[in-house]
């Protein structure tokens, strides 16, 4: 490989003073026998990562380091090849200006990291260190973690998707659970959603109130509403009725807006209420003979421009008799 010609003369002292700094030495010492992540490097010199990245940088502005991109995360070497002939000059004196006995150290950390390397995966994520995050929402998006804990439903279950609209809840519950129960009150939403979910044949749309639901008693051991109950004069009487289609032991997922202050909302889209509080759970609790197990704020996504909204989770108790 090419060796690049020296640059201009006065290079040579701004290299020097590069190199002169002890831990610098010992970052390119390491990078000249082995690529390394950022992460990996901080192992081996037991220091912080923010302290690497600063030697880091340092020693790339100066074309001294090369980057290689894996991902997102960045690997880090020194081709001593390709250094020109004032910094390949200045590195044949300083790299014996290194602690022996430092650099004896580094060695067998480096040996001991590569032979982790080979045969455990901890090693990848040392090289990519805080950069993961970056790198699996690269790789995989960021809706795959929500789906797939829906598996943690049981597939023995009949779910009911309580005004479904089109069927966007229904459509990621039919192929986790036997059967889904998709109920709304409006017949165009209804037909929609038969169009739209015509190849789950375990998806069954039922038109009806969610006052006066289309289930009966004990059919379903579990319910969703989704930012349904805002739409609704008494939400608790929605609860009430959904409580009484719960076997024993069912539960209840309410997804909605938390209190807000947007009145336009009842102006232009007919909401009955401008959001909830956790007290209006509890009292919903008590009127429809739930317990409100879980109320937890989710966070709010990047780009919405919506109010904030909750996930409460209501259960039925296991002993408590289904209603006629």
């Amino acid at each position: 490989m090419a060796r690049r010609p020296s640059a201009e003369p006065g290079r040579w002292s701004g290299l020097a003073q590069l190199v002169g700094d002890p831990v610098r030495l010992r970052v390119i010492r390491l990078l000249e026998r082995e690529e390394l992540g950022v992460g990996e490097l901080a192992r081996i010199l037991q220091l912080p990562q923010s302290t690497v990245s600063r030697h880091l940088k340092a020693l790339l502005d100066a074309s001294w380091v090369e980057r290689r991109n894996q991902g997102t995360a960045g690997l880090y070497r020194v081709e001593p090849a390709r250094l020109d002939e004032t910094a390949a000059s200045l590195w044949a004196i300083a790299r014996k200006q290194v602690d022996a006995a430092q650099a004896t150290s580094d060695e067998a950390r480096l040996a001991a990291l590569l032979a982790d390397r080979r045969t455990d995966s901890r090693a990848f994520f040392g090289r990519v260190g805080g950069e993961w995050n970056a790198l699996r929402r690269e790789l995989f998006g960021t809706a795959f973690a929500s789906e797939a804990m829906l598996s943690l439903l049981d597939p023995a279950w009949t779910v009911a998707d309580l005004g479904c609209g089109t069927g966007d809840v229904a459509e990621q519950l039919a192929p986790l659970v036997k059967r889904v129960i998709a109920v709304d009150r409006e017949p165009l939403m209804i037909d929609a959603g038969r169009k739209r979910l015509a190849a789950h044949r375990n998806v069954l749309f039922r038109l009806g109130e969610l006052i006066k639901l289309p289930i009966r008693a004990g059919e379903i051991d579990a319910a969703v509403m989704m930012l349904v109950l805002h739409h609704l004069p008494k939400p608790e009487e929605a609860l009430r009725e959904a409580a009484r289609a719960l076997t024993p032991g069912g539960r209840v997922l309410v997804v909605d807006m938390v209190r807000h202050d947007r009145e336009l909302y009842a102006r232009t889209m007919g909401h009955q209420h401008l959001g909830f509080e956790e007290s209006d759970g509890r009292a919903w609790a008590r009127h429809a003979s739930l317990s409100l197990a879980r109320w937890r704020t989710l966070h709010p996504a990047a780009d919405a421009k919506g109010p904030g909204l909750f996930a409460a989770l209501f259960t039925r108790s296991a002993s408590q008799r289904t209603a006629p």
